[in-house]
C-alpha cells in the first residue's frame, strides 16, 4: 500500500539508523537494561545501572547475588521485587544452561526468566541488528494512531507491522519508539510539528 510505504520511508529518513537510549557496554548489560526497562523509562534505568553494574559487573556475579542486596540497587524501578528475582534466575540459567554465555537466538533467550518476546527482540535488534519488530507502549500507540494496526495486543500489532514493513524492522522499531516518546506522545502529542501529519488517521481527533 502506497501510504504505508511512505510512512516507512519517512520514518527511515527522519531517524537514520536509530539506536536505543539505554546505556550499556556489553551484551550482559544490554539484557539487564532491557529487562529493567519493562514498564519503566529508559531515563530511570540509566540512573540505576551505573551502581548496579559496579556491584554486579558480569553474569556470574549477578547469579550469585543476594536478593535483598540486589533489590536495594533497583528499588526505584517499577516492579523491582519481581525484576530482582527474575534477574537472578536469568543469570543462574545462563551460567547453568549456556556456559555463562547469553544466547543470541530468540527461543533460548525466551527460555530465560523475565525474558518475553519483546525483550528478546529488543536485545537481538540492538546487539545483532536482527530484522525484528518489538512493540512497547510507544510503538503500540503510534501504530494505532497511524492506522497501521487495529490489533488488541502487542503481539498481534507486531505481526501487522512485520507484514506491512517487511524489512528494516530493527530501525523502524527504534524510530517508532523515539517518535512516540518525543513527538507522538501519549498526552498532548506534537501534531503540528509531526512529519507524518498528512498521513495520520488520528490528526483530526482530540488527542490530549
Amino acid at each position: 500500500m502506497k501510504r504505508n510505504l511512505e510512512i516507512k520511508e519517512l520514518f527511515l529518513k527522519h531517524f537514520e539508523k536509530p539506536v536505543t537510549e539505554l546505556k550499556f557496554s556489553n551484551l550482559y548489560e544490554l539484557l539487564v537494561c532491557v529487562m529493567l526497562s519493562a514498564q519503566c523509562t529508559d531515563k530511570r534505568v540509566n540512573l540505576i545501572t551505573p551502581d548496579l553494574f559496579k556491584a554486579y559487573p558480569d553474569i556470574k556475579s549477578l547469579a550469585n547475588a543476594n536478593l535483598s542486596s540486589l533489590k536495594t540497587y533497583i528499588q526505584t524501578c517499577s516492579f523491582f521485587n519481581n525484576k530482582a528475582q527474575n534477574l537472578i534466575k536469568m543469570a543462574k540459567a545462563v551460567c547453568e544452561n549456556f556456559d555463562g554465555e547469553i544466547p543470541l537466538d530468540e527461543q533460548n533467550l525466551k527460555s530465560l526468566a523475565g525474558v518475553g518476546q519483546k525483550t528478546a527482540h529488543v536485545v537481538l535488534i540492538e546487539w545483532c541488528g536482527a530484522n525484528f519488530m518489538a512493540v512497547d507502549t510507544h510503538v503500540f500507540r503510534v501504530s494505532h494512531r497511524l492506522g497501521l494496526s487495529k490489533a488488541k495486543t502487542p503481539e498481534a500489532t507486531e505481526e501487522d507491522l512485520t507484514r506491512i514493513f517487511k524489512d528494516n524492522l530493527n530501525y523502524l522499531h527504534q524510530a517508532m519508539v523515539l517518535f512516540g516518546r518525543y513527538t507522538c506522545k501519549a498526552k498532548k502529542p506534537l501534531c503540528k510539528e509531526c512529519f507524518l501529519n498528512h498521513l495520520c488517521k488520528s490528526k483530526d481527533k482530540e488527542l490530549k
